[in-house]
């Protein structure tokens, strides 16, 4: 890992409702790669993430790239450099590619040429309205948003569910380029995916973190795979 992690979440808690989601998260994302979080369903993947990016009640500390950021709204957090790709997407099915796109800019001149090369279709299909759009097509929309701006960690929520495996593989490679660019916390169950893109790995159960350390070194232990996650690595293959 880095010396300087760009993310510290330091026993984390949240609640939805009144119900505990994250019990007492702590784990570090270096500065560079992708940094996987794994674990069963509903065990709080996502409720980290949304936790780190203050859109539920939480406590606890996070830090990012020295500032702590545990006590700041959504918007003020998101201003500071922490895109986020929601797990459904949450693209605006009234307007166009090009208009979901122009209202995620947040800098002057956005990265129109990376996102763009990164996504052809998309540029293809700029006049098209989001909401026709098939759901993997969204789902680039989704990341290309968090793209455009030059961000200091992206928060990626199970880009890949539900999706026919040629868009799987699309969205994989262009998660493998944005990496090169800047770091990435991701929460996804396809386990390929993880093998591909990511260097180190976080492992929830039960609202806590059970596990640290290199993503391959869970997936290539059947028994580990299995013990930490209830499946099979090779079922995944």
């Amino acid at each position: 890992m880095s010396a300087e992690p760009i993310l510290e979440v330091t026993e984390l808690s949240a609640t939805i409702a009144g119900q505990q989601v994250v019990e007492s998260v702590t784990f570090q994302v270096p500065s560079t790669g992708i940094t996987a979080v794994l674990g069963r369903n509903g065990v709080g993947k996502t409720s980290t993430l949304r936790a780190v990016l203050g859109l539920i009640h939480r406590r606890g500390k996070v830090v990012l790239a020295g500032e702590r950021i545990d006590s700041l709204p959504t918007h003020r957090i998101v201003q500071r450099g922490v895109g986020y790709v929601p797990e459904d997407r949450e693209v605006f099915a009234g307007l166009t590619v090009a208009e979901n796109l122009l209202l995620a800019e947040r800098q002057r001149n956005p990265r129109r040429e990376f996102v763009d090369a990164l996504f052809p279709d998309l540029v293809q299909r700029r006049d098209q309205r989001a909401g026709t759009l098939s759901g993997g097509q969204q789902q680039m929309v989704s990341v290309a948003r968090a793209l455009l701006n030059d961000n200091r960690l992206l928060l990626v929520d199970e880009p890949t569910k539900g999706l026919a495996p040629m868009i799987v593989a699309q969205v994989t490679e262009a998660l493998r380029e944005a990496s090169k660019v800047v770091p990435i916390l991701l929460v996804e169950q396809n386990l390929e995916v993880v093998r591909a893109l990511a260097g180190d790995a976080v492992v929830i159960a039960g609202g806590r973190v059970v596990h640290t350390g290199s993503a391959r070194g869970i997936l290539d232990d059947p028994a580990l795979t299995t013990r930490l996650l209830g499946v099979s690595a090779e079922a995944h293959a």
